[in-house]
């Protein structure tokens, strides 16, 4: 298992930005895949991105594609995701995520779960 922590949710008016930053315990991050997901009251947790092991595949739920990136720094032990040209139904608790699995896009993959960062988006 391992800690993780999410940061840099907020805010933001629709069309703007927010970089959404996750920090994880332990010297054995390079053998997770890492993934975003996020929820909205009353709704499934939704697959939003994921990135394998050694960051070199990228998934991303259609309804995000174009518009975030997912990234990793396996020296820092964090994952990125960069949200560009926000829209209203962003709005949701964005939760970071950890995988034994080397790529994958599946919540049943993810053992390890943050506890999440509100993202607002306001038109």
């Amino acid at each position: 298992q391992v800690q993780l922590v999410e940061s840099g949710g907020g805010l933001v008016q629709a069309g703007g930005s927010l970089r959404l930053s996750c920090a994880a315990s332990g010297r054995t991050f390079s053998s997770y895949a890492m993934g975003w997901f996020r929820q909205v009251p009353g709704k499934e947790r939704e697959f939003v991105a994921t990135i394998s092991r050694g960051g070199g595949i990228t998934y991303y739920a259609d309804s995000v594609k174009g518009r975030f990136t997912i990234s990793r720094d396996n020296a820092k032990n964090t994952v990125s995701l960069q949200m560009n040209s926000l829209k209203p139904e962003d709005t949701a608790v964005y939760i970071c995520a950890a995988s034994r699995q080397i790529a994958t896009t599946a919540v049943s993959d993810f053992g390890s779960w943050g506890q999440g960062t509100q993202v607002t988006v306001s038109s």
